[in-house]
């Protein structure tokens, strides 16, 4: 069996803004689907533990200050309940997919240690197997022009996305994606979970240092390149020192 023909874990957040170290999460979303099985989806809306959403933030996934402090559970139950999920998820040898992961999986680590919670790697260790659309699909068409965010993705391999920038929405189409890509690329779908993980840590790496070069080289865009970082699945978090 192939890993996009077995169990996928579809994982997204919508958050307070586009900082991983800073933002918050406001929604999150888990769908299981695949191996012949019913779709199973744990979401969880967050009350942002005080913070403000901002403007910005709500016009892109819906959720307002307001509404999230009325509906929303205490942030501190909702980053338990999907470390918990998560952990079942790995621990039981299914991949997690993630849009951009780098993002989504440094700001679960930051909400985690923001609660004195045991962070996903440090339950999970070594068993950590992620699944990135935007990785693989810029190391498989590396001279397609344009966006590659999850809406040009969806549509570039013809999937459904419905309610975009919702997190059950956004974490299911991932899965599709990276199911149509597994499709298209025979290499991609046939490597191993272990060794696809691995290249994408490569590739990660690889575009990152081409972002960066290319800021580099941008006039008015030169201090960004400091910024970019390369680390993947997710970004360690600074120890005092710097370490």
């Amino acid at each position: 069996m192939t890993w996009h023909t077995g169990r996928l874990a579809g994982f997204d957040l919508e958050t307070t803004g586009t900082n991983p170290e800073t933002a918050r999460v406001v929604t999150a979303c888990i769908v299981q689907v695949g191996d012949r099985l019913p779709t199973q989806s744990a979401t969880w809306l967050s009350d942002v533990d005080g913070e403000e959403i901002p403007a910005e933030a709500a016009a892109i996934h819906g959720i307002t200050t307001e509404h999230a402090r009325r509906k929303g559970t205490d942030l501190r139950q909702v980053v338990d309940g999907v470390l918990a999920a998560l952990t079942q998820v790995v621990l039981s040898g299914i991949p997690v997919v993630a849009m951009n992961a780098r993002y989504d999986l440094t700001l679960l680590d930051r909400e985690a240690r923001r609660y004195g919670m045991t962070p996903l790697t440090d339950r999970v260790g070594e068993g950590l197997r992620v699944i990135d659309p935007y990785v693989i699909d810029k190391q498989v068409d590396r001279c397609r022009e344009g966006s590659r965010k999850l809406i040009d993705l969806c549509a570039h391999y013809h999937v459904q996305l419905g309610n975009a920038h919702s997190a059950d929405a956004d974490a299911l189409a991932a899965c599709r994606v990276a199911w149509r890509i597994a499709q298209r690329e025979p290499e991609i779908g046939a490597a191993s979970l272990a060794v696809l993980h691995g290249k994408q840590k490569e590739w990660a790496a690889e575009q990152a240092a081409s972002l960066a070069d290319h800021f580099a080289r941008t006039p008015g865009k030169e201090h960004l390149a400091a910024g970019v970082r390369s680390e993947w699945p997710l970004i360690p978090v600074q120890r005092a020192g710097g370490l």
